[in-house]
């Protein structure tokens, strides 16, 4: 009997050309008594964000920005919380990560895009438009590029570091303009062309290779000494961005960007330590396998020696020993 409705994550058991399985593809096994709601929980926050995402675009179309704004955060926030719900669950499908991948496009690449527009671009128009399209094009570019390296085999170092800014975070960066003008400086609205080009150097900052910091290794284990610090930390900027919300995002974004030439030259340092090391250790084998050639040719006599020797043993008969 055909079904009505496709099966919730089908299985995908096809081997790559490496002869290797997708690495994502490590999928839960849907029996037949159905789909555990623990498997559901992480897509309703992915589906709750992007319910924010559309709804600031709405917000933007009818000029309340401080709203929309909201809703961009918001979908950010709850963009970090769906994933390590999923990986606390034990509830990774491959069906939440192609749903999480097009509610991010639609969060941070379409609806902070429409804010800057309608915001100080329209009447600019197709120039305006142009801008806030190589946006949200560099979103989606930077997107595909993520889930396509999903399955390279990096050092677990490297995943301290993004390449790029990511999504969510240029989301927030893009519209540092507005965080300004809701602090009274009214002015920068007016400069639409530094508006334009901020907007470019945020697309350009989402594809490029420039390492920033992740914050993946930081969120595996705390210490216990920092356990109640982290709560303190947290609680009072969740209060923060409540009570002073454009002064915060202004403060957060302006420290972001502070952070990626430190980023960049933490990464450098790194990278090259880990050569260095490669090197010494490719050198250390090599002197191992040079020591170990030489210690077995001194302890083998020459093929004319030995000969020589065979020689003059029989010349001289088996009982001239040359002891007397």
């Amino acid at each position: 009997m055909t079904r009505i409705f496709p099966p919730f994550d089908p299985k995908d058991t096809a081997p790559r050309d490496n002869g290797k399985r997708e690495r994502r593809g490590r999928r839960l096994r849907i029996g037949k008594r159905g789909v555990p709601i623990r498997v559901l929980v992480p897509n309703f926050f992915t589906l709750l964000g992007l319910c924010a995402g559309l709804t600031a675009i709405r917000m933007a179309i009818e000029g309340r920005y401080d709203i929309a704004l909201a809703l961009v955060v918001l979908a950010a926030l709850l963009d970090g919380v769906d994933g390590r719900v999923a990986r606390l669950l034990k509830a990774s499908s491959r069906f939440g990560a192609e749903l999480d991948s097009l509610a991010d496009f639609v969060n941070f690449g379409v609806a902070p895009a429409i804010v800057v527009f309608t915001w100080a671009l329209v009447p600019h128009r197709s120039l305006g438009w142009i801008v806030v399209l190589v946006f949200a094009l560099c979103s989606a570019l930077r997107l595909a590029r993520f889930n396509a390296a999903l399955d390279d085999d990096r050092p677990k170092w490297q995943s301290a570091y993004f390449e790029g800014v990511p999504a969510p975070a240029a989301a927030i960066l893009v519209l540092l303009p507005l965080y300004l003008d809701g602090l009274g400086l009214t002015v920068v609205k007016s400069i639409w062309g530094l508006i334009m080009l901020y907007t470019l150097a945020i697309a350009f900052l989402m594809v490029s290779r420039i390492p920033t910091f992740s914050g993946k290794l930081w969120g595996e284990r705390v210490s216990r000494d920092y356990v109640l610090p982290v709560f303190v930390l947290a609680v009072l900027f969740v209060a923060l961005l409540v009570t002073y919300p454009y002064l915060t995002l202004t403060a957060s974004s302006l420290i972001y960007l502070a952070a990626i030439p430190w980023s960049v030259r933490r990464f450098q340092r790194r990278e090259t330590a880990e050569k260095a090391a490669g090197g010494h250790e490719g050198e250390g084998r090599a002197r191992a396998r040079d020591g170990a050639g030489a210690s077995a040719m001194a302890g083998a006599p020459a093929p004319e020696e030995t000969g020589e020797a065979a020689n003059g043993a029989q010349a001289r008969g088996p009982h001239d020993t040359g002891a007397h």
